[in-house]
């Protein structure tokens, strides 16, 4: 049976009415609450004139509001686009006028510094506001509505007629130019997905999921999803500091959690209570590889719980996994493709790579998503006609060339090797950061590590690496150097290693290697000597 994204939820309000669908701090909302609330809000979007497709945008932290405004545009016909409430006005700015958003669900608190951008956005009507206060708030060309007012509606919801090849959402991508590009997808592409995730992972109804990514995030979103199909619960969490989380998943009794590298990182430095422990099933990485030092402190210190390695792109959700059983034989492998998805490795010309040659991932079938908003020369660049179509069929099937250079053994489990637009090209080689990376994690002697590639006047590229101490002692630099000319060939050697107390990162929280590329710019092209 067809099943529309919001359908998720109001099916299990059916099936299961009074289990807790989503808690926020001390508040908590189950299935048929949740459902109520999101039918209330379709239908005050309605009646503020939503058009069929027409797109509404969110730009608050995760809170309930959230949670319902997302759900409930899709329930009306709409399209939702999540705002990484980390971004700057600037960068708010590009996304609502690049999908001409026309309402915009915010607080009062962000709205004090949109105020510079909203004139600029010309395709935005209505602003609703979660806080709106008493007095009004006058904004020329834009009616403001408070959320009471745009809940209180007791209409049924008449929604606009919507099929699962429909567009859903648009999340944009952290672009290093300020300039992210929008990826469509489809109530199939997230609904699809989240049962492809959720068959793997194994979610129940009694699973509870710790949601501490950002909802921009293909990742963070899909943990609402992956838990409404399932009609397990979820926490919405705003944390300050890692400590945070792991007091959240002791007091919530949390099964699932999903982080990026970096979270890991910390949180594998922290000691984990026994009541955080207790109850977590599994946890998930994405977003970029684990390093296997992390991996195996947190093995050490979760030995109950299942370590799932991941691996995805926007524009599919999810492409692989590496099941918890062969974490020992292939430590490194970024497994193989999620159900109902086919991952292959290609030339350039779109021929088969023998097993141990690198090649671009491609992945077809149903996750694959609609391209980039309104950009046709990134979208024809990305999504192409699959590899090996039958040549009867007279409409080519489009996959994701991912961009990304990774290797597949015998047996067939994939190992990545790096995105073509972050590899070294350096002394006529192309280095993978990971290599380099993984040999000073193993060090013991970095909290955290990032290697980069520099213009160099003589090599292309040098290879520069920014760490942080592993705890409160300081980085030892000759050390670091010399372990990594103990293990690594003199083309993979660092030219600098310089200490910071933080990395740098971008909206979803990976580390902005783009950024700490900018900050060396420069160091090694004055000279031929150099």
């Amino acid at each position: 049976m067809t099943v529309l994204l919001h359908e998720l939820i109001l099916r299990s309000a059916e099936t299961t009415p009074d289990t807790d669908a989503l808690r926020f701090q001390k508040q908590s909302l189950s299935y048929a609450l949740l459902a109520a609330g999101i039918e209330r809000a379709a239908a005050g979007l309605l009646e503020l004139g939503l058009s069929r497709q027409e797109r509404v945008a969110v730009y608050l932290d995760k809170r309930l509001e959230t949670v319902i405004t997302l759900f409930a545009t899709a329930l009306a016909g709409g399209v939702f686009v999540p705002v990484n409430p980390l971004l700057k006005p600037e960068q708010v700015a590009h996304i609502l006028r690049d999908c001409n958003v026309r309402i915009l669900v915010t607080s009062r608190e962000r709205l004090q510094t949109l105020s510079g951008i909203l004139p600029q956005c010309h395709d935005l009507r209505t602003l609703v506001l979660i806080n709106a206060g008493q007095d009004s708030m006058d904004i020329p060309g834009i009616t403001v509505t408070a959320w009471d007012s745009l809940t209180a509606t007791s209409a049924r919801c008449a929604p606009h007629r919507c099929i699962d090849s429909d567009m859903a959402a648009i999340l944009y991508t952290s672009g290093s130019t300020g300039k992210p590009k929008g990826v469509v997808l489809s109530h199939r592409n997230m609904v699809m997905g989240a049962k492809s995730v959720a068959q793997y992972l194994e979610n129940s109804a009694n699973d509870r999921l710790l949601a501490v990514l950002p909802f921009s995030f293909d990742y963070g979103l899909s943990q609402l999803t992956t838990a409404f199909h399932r009609g397990a619960s979820v926490v919405l969490m705003n944390y300050l500091v890692p400590r945070d989380v792991l007091t959240a998943v002791a007091n919530e009794r949390i099964t699932g959690l999903a982080a990026v590298p970096p979270l890991w990182i910390q949180l594998a430095q922290l000691e984990w209570p026994t009541d955080a422990r207790a109850h977590l099933r599994y946890i998930t990485n994405s977003g970029g590889a684990m390093p296997g030092s992390v991996v195996k402190a947190l093995r050490a210190k979760l030995p109950a719980t299942q370590i799932f390695l991941m691996y995805g792109l926007t524009e599919a959700f999810r492409s692989t996994f590496l099941p918890p059983a062969e974490l020992d034989r292939r430590p490194d492998s970024i497994g193989k493709a999620i159900p109902n998805a086919e991952v292959l490795v290609v030339h350039a010309d779109g021929t088969p790579c023998a097993a141990g040659e690198a090649g671009e991932l491609v992945h077809r079938g149903a996750l694959v998503a609609l391209g980039y908003w309104n950009d046709p020369d990134k979208t024809a660049e990305r999504f192409r006609p699959a590899p090996a179509q039958e040549t009867g069929i007279m409409l080519p099937e489009i996959a994701v060339w991912s961009g990304d250079t990774v290797r597949q053994d015998k047996d067939g489990f994939l190992y990545f090797i790096g995105r073509q637009d972050e590899m070294i090209k350096t002394s006529g080689y192309r280095v993978s950061p990971m290599e380099i990376e993984e040999v000073i994690y193993a060090t013991g002697l970095v909290g955290e590590v990032a290697a980069v590639g520099v213009a160099h006047a003589v090599l292309g590229q040098a290879v520069v690496v920014v760490a942080t101490p592993a705890g409160h002692a300081a980085l030892n630099t000759e050390a670091l150097m010399a372990e990594c000319k103990r293990q690594l060939p003199a083309f993979m050697l660092p030219a600098l290693i310089e200490t910071k107390s933080t990395l740098p990162r971008n909206p979803n929280g990976k580390i902005d290697r783009q950024q700490l590329a900018a900050e060396f710019a420069g160091r090694f092209t004055g000279s031929a000597n150099e």
